[in-house]
C-alpha cells in the first residue's frame, strides 16, 4: 500500500489501521453460514447457481436442523461460522439470508475464537456480526447480497442484486472506484469518513452492548424495511439522542420498502429523515437501494475510506479497498 493510501486508510475507534482479508475472484472458495433464520431450498439452489456463474466454488451448509426461527441451534450456528473462519480452504463468507438469531453467536468466547479475517458477505441480521467484528477486531466487511436474499434472484433484477459494486468490493485491491446511489440528497454537499452502518434496527440494537458502534468520523448506512414511518422516527430519535450522529460525517439512507403511512396525508419516511437529520448539517443521500430494497441491490464495503457526494442521485467515491491482495 503506497503513503498516500495508507494515510486515508481507514482507523478502527481503537486507531488500529482496520484489518483486511484477502480478495475473493473467481476460483475462490465460499462458505454458506446461516447466522439467523433458515432459507427455502428453492433459493438457495438459485443462489448456488448464480455463484457459481460468476466462477467460484461453495462449500454448502451440512448442518439444516432448523429451530423455531432460528437456522439451527445456537451451538450448531455458531460452529458452523467459527469452522469457516478457520478452515484454511475457505476464502470467504457468504451468509444465507437474514431474519433474526446472529445477535445469539456475540460474546467475548467468539471474539478469542476468530484470528485472521476473511471476506464476509451479507445484510439484515447480519448486521449484528459485521458491526461486532469491526468493534471487536477491527475486520471490514461487505454489506450486499445473500445466498438466498439477492443472489437467488440474479444480477440487475428486481429483488437482485447490482454486479459491478458487488464484484468491484469483494475483488478491487487498489485503486478508487465509484457507486452511483441511485437516490436524491436530502441535504447537498460532500464529505468523507469511513463507511459505517447497515440495518437501522440492528445498529440500534448494539447500544448498551460491549460492541456499540462507534460512528465517529462516519459516513453511515442506515436502511430497512416493513416500518411505519413513525417507527422510523423512533429509532432516528433513539440514534440520536444516544450520540450516534455525533461526528457523523454524512448519511447514506435506504429506500425503506414497505414502509408506507398508515394513513394518507400523513408524513412519509423520507419527510421523517429530512425533520430530524437535514438540520445535522452534513451530505445526505435518501433513496439508495442498498440491503431491503426492491431494486438490484449495491454492494457497500464497510470499515473503509468513502467520500459521499450529496448532489443529484448521490454519488459514494470508495477511496480504499476493503480487501487485500
Amino acid at each position: 500500500m503506497s503513503r498516500t493510501s495508507l494515510a486515508r486508510s481507514a482507523r478502527h475507534s481503537s486507531g488500529v489501521s482496520a484489518r483486511k482479508p484477502k480478495a475473493l475472484r473467481a476460483g475462490a472458495r465460499l462458505a454458506v453460514f446461516a447466522p439467523a433464520s433458515p432459507g427455502s431450498d428453492a433459493a438457495e439452489e438459485r443462489g448456488l447457481a448464480e455463484l457459481a456463474r460468476l466462477g467460484f466454488s461453495v462449500e454448502r451448509r451440512t448442518q439444516k436442523s432448523s429451530e423455531g426461527y432460528f437456522s439451527a441451534p445456537t451451538a450448531e450456528r455458531r460452529e458452523e461460522l467459527v469452522s469457516a473462519l478457520s478452515d484454511p480452504r475457505i476464502d470467504g463468507l457468504i451468509a444465507l439470508r437474514g431474519g433474526y438469531g446472529s445477535n445469539y453467536l456475540l460474546d467475548e468466547k467468539l471474539n478469542a475464537e476468530i484470528v485472521n479475517p476473511k471476506c464476509l458477505i451479507g445484510f439484515s441480521d447480519v448486521t449484528s456480526l459485521q458491526i461486532f467484528l469491526w468493534q471487536r477486531r477491527g475486520w471490514t466487511s461487505i454489506y450486499g447480497p445473500m445466498v438466498a436474499a439477492g443472489l437467488e434472484a440474479g444480477a440487475g433484477a428486481p429483488k437482485g442484486y447490482e454486479q459491478t459494486s458487488f464484484l468491484s468490493a469483494i475483488s478491487t485491491t487498489e485503486g478508487e472506484w465509484e457507486i452511483s446511489l441511485q437516490g436524491e440528497a436530502l441535504a447537498s454537499g460532500g464529505s468523507e469518513g469511513t463507511l459505517l452502518g447497515g440495518c437501522m434496527t440492528l445498529l440500534e440494537t448494539t447500544i448498551g452492548t460491549q460492541w456499540e458502534l462507534d460512528t465517529r468520523d462516519s459516513i453511515l448506512v442506515l436502511e430497512d424495511r416493513g416500518m411505519k414511518p413513525w417507527q422510523v422516527d423512533r429509532a432516528l430519535m433513539h440514534l440520536r439522542q444516544a450520540g450516534k450522529f455525533d461526528g457523523v460525517r454524512g448519511i447514506v439512507l435506504g429506500d425503506f420498502p414497505d414502509c408506507e403511512p398508515p394513513v394518507a396525508g400523513s408524513p412519509t419516511v423520507q419527510d421523517v429523515c429530512t425533520r430530524i437529520l437535514k438540520p445535522l448539517g452534513i451530505p445526505i443521500v435518501f433513496g439508495a437501494p442498498v440491503g431491503h430494497t426492491a431494486r438490484p441491490m449495491l454492494t457497500i464495503p464497510l470499515g473503509v475510506r468513502a467520500r459521499l457526494r450529496a448532489a443529484g442521485t448521490g454519488l459514494l467515491e470508495i477511496r480504499e479497498a476493503a480487501v487485500i491482495p
